[in-house]
């Protein structure tokens, strides 16, 4: 009966120590991480220039991101622009601490350059980031300035619409080469302004009559009162083939609607893939795995955050994001195109 008893209790007592290791498992590696972020500063890398799109979507992330990070640290953005975030991807690929203190922001035609752009200026592998996520989906739109003789899409066959453009991987520069090549339309780039805000200030100034590649979400949060005044229009939209809703309601055409064939249409899918990871943030290479899953479960909860929604209203930034596991998976399946179709695509960029 002793024996019984002793043998019971040792028993229990092995189960208790169990269950209080397997409940104490999951505290363990949340204090792990929380005493990595624990009164840290994480350096926010933002590759583009202070006050365009990339850079106003990364400054409202970086205001709320800490508090759903465990530890809550102090994010600070600073912007490394050039060459159309190459300059800011190379550093976080080669020269950033691998160590989880870094993060970045980069143009989604970064992301894509090592694949259909310049290899020899992209020496980073996209699929080796850790991607946090995307703040949205996007869809790029061409504009002409009201008194430019483009009035339509149509038009673009017929007639020449100069355009301001920026850096080797930025769609500003991107789309309306493709367009040219692929389509047949009579784009002529003037190359030299450094970003996007840039070559629609070009616009306004009269040095250039268009602007093609912009970003829609852009455009509507930094030139709103071009459209209330009817100084520009919309020639088109560069999207899905679904189209954006406030852009269909508005009757702006997609440009899928212009595709001839089966081969164009899959080269245009290769490059214009990206925009379904419109702002995409990464970690460095090697970032350890628990950090890695903090920076996607804060990403997940600040985009719910209503504080940063109620924000982002008020700036009019609009919100539909991509999950970090999304897009990770979005990025291998484009690096898995056929060669053939890459070597097309990149064609169409020349």
């Amino acid at each position: 009966m002793f024996e019984n008893r002793r043998l019971f209790g040792a028993v229990a007592l092995f189960a208790g120590v169990a269950a209080s290791a397997i409940a104490a498992q999951p505290a363990s590696a949340q204090s792990a991480a929380e005493k990595f972020f624990t009164g840290r500063q994480l350096d926010f890398i933002v590759g583009s220039r202070a006050g365009g799109g990339y850079a106003i979507y990364a400054s409202l992330l970086s205001r709320h991101f800490g508090k759903h990070l465990p530890g809550k640290p102090n994010v600070v953005a600073r912007n490394m622009d050039g060459a159309g975030s190459l300059i800011a991807a190379n550093y976080l690929y080669t020269k950033a601490p691998k160590d989880g203190s870094t993060f970045g922001a980069l143009f989604m035609g970064a992301v894509m350059d090592p694949l259909i752009g310049e290899e020899a200026q992209a020496r980073f592998d996209p699929r080796k980031f850790s991607f946090i996520g995307s703040a949205n989906k996007e869809t790029s739109i061409c504009v002409a300035w009201h008194t430019a003789d483009v009035k339509t899409f149509e038009d673009m066959f017929s007639k020449e619409l100069i355009i301001g453009t920026s850096g080797i991987t930025s769609s500003i520069r991107q789309y309306p080469t493709v367009l040219n090549n692929v389509l047949g339309t009579k784009f002529k780039l003037i190359t030299g302004y450094p970003g996007s805000q840039d070559a629609a200030l070009a616009m306004e100034r009269g040095e250039t009559q268009g602007l093609c590649g912009i970003q829609w979400s852009s455009f509507i949060t930094n030139y709103p009162q071009w459209l209330e005044k009817n100084q520009v229009r919309i020639l088109a939209q560069l999207s899905s083939p679904d189209g954006d809703p406030e852009l269909n309601r508005r009757g702006v055409p997609n440009m899928w609607t212009f595709v001839k064939n089966d081969v164009d249409r899959r080269v245009l899918s290769v490059i214009f893939s990206q925009l379904e990871f419109g702002r995409p943030y990464v970690l460095p290479p090697g970032v350890p795995a628990d950090l890695i899953a903090a920076y996607r479960a804060a990403f997940d909860a600040t985009i719910q955050d209503q504080e940063f929604l109620a924000e982002a209203k008020k700036l009019q930034l609009d919100i539909d994001a991509v999950s970090g596991e999304r897009v990770q998976k979005l990025v291998e399946d484009i690096y898995a195109t056929p060669k053939e179709d890459v070597e097309k695509a990149k064609a169409a960029l020349r």
